[in-house]
């Protein structure tokens, strides 16, 4: 667990691997973001995506999965306070294989809350190739050592 104390710019947390196949694309698809070019492979051909593509708010999700099951380990879990950016930079197709690198940019106490401070990371999201499909600066609360 690490408490804001353990945390420094520059530290690089990283993840495990997960594999996307067509299956999870489709049943995320249809329930959260139910548009032909992630639910049907002949639709999605016709699309920009020329071919079946993962849905962003799916990559995000896998994201949060591959971050919560990473090295990082903020006391207290992983609590967000809102990103800085948010970009999706190309798509996330069935075989893929994603990865999360994530590496602190900002570490600072909160003035109002002497208890915790806010980190600022910057989350890449890459396949297989060592392509970056996602990446997100975001802003997350973590606690001060306590005593």
């Amino acid at each position: 667990m690490l408490y804001l104390e353990d945390i420094t710019v520059g530290q690089i947390f990283r993840s495990g691997r997960l594999r996307i196949d067509t299956d999870r694309i489709k049943t995320f698809a249809a329930e959260f973001d139910p548009q032909p070019f992630h639910l049907d492979e002949a639709a999605a051909q016709n699309s920009i995506f020329q071919g079946l593509a993962a849905s962003g708010w799916h990559t995000a999700a896998l994201t949060m999965r591959l971050l919560v099951d990473s090295e990082f380990k903020p006391a207290g879990g992983i609590i967000g306070a809102g990103f800085d950016e948010f970009r999706w930079l190309q798509p996330v197709r069935p075989g893929d294989e994603l990865r999360v690198e994530s590496e602190v940019l900002e570490v600072r106490p909160s003035k109002l809350r002497p208890r915790q401070g806010l980190i600022k990371v910057r989350a890449t999201t890459m396949n297989q190739d060592n392509d970056a499909v996602q990446v997100f600066v975001g802003n997350l609360v973590v606690p001060r050592r306590p005593g």
